[in-house]
């Protein structure tokens, strides 16, 4: 494993998977976008993705204050079919609820970032 780094307005650090992690800062994450393809349909009873619209323009928002942007941006479910690609702001609030009737729904995620790391910190690519 990687020996973890000391660089300024990144944390915090995790790992995940037995693979070291850091949250970049908010000026980083805004330069970021995910495309995501689904490889299954995405109904609203299989856990599709939950956005708060807008929440993407204000920056890093602390956990304690999720609840209250999400009740003032909303919260709109992005059902998906077979084939359907996905493009949002990385830093966008997004989450999942448990499925209600659960079925396969493999997706391809890709985050492609503006710009490079610093402090000896790089992007794990395929």
């Amino acid at each position: 494993m990687a020996e973890r780094r000391e660089v300024e307005g990144f944390g915090p650090w995790s790992i995940k998977n037995g693979m070291q992690h850091v949250a970049p800062p908010i000026d980083i994450l805004a330069g970021i976008v995910t495309l995501r393809a689904h490889l299954d349909a995405v109904p609203a009873t299989n856990a599709p993705l939950l956005v708060a619209p807008g929440s993407h323009r204000r920056g890093r928002i602390a956990e304690s204050e999720v609840p209250r942007v999400v009740a003032e941006c909303g919260s709109v479910a992005c059902l998906a079919g077979r084939g359907d690609v996905w493009l949002y702001a990385t830093p966008i609030l997004h989450a999942s609820e448990a499925a209600s009737q659960p079925r396969r729904r493999r997706v391809l995620q890709v985050d492609f970032a503006a710009v490079g790391l610093p402090g000896g910190l790089r992007w794990l690519g395929v």
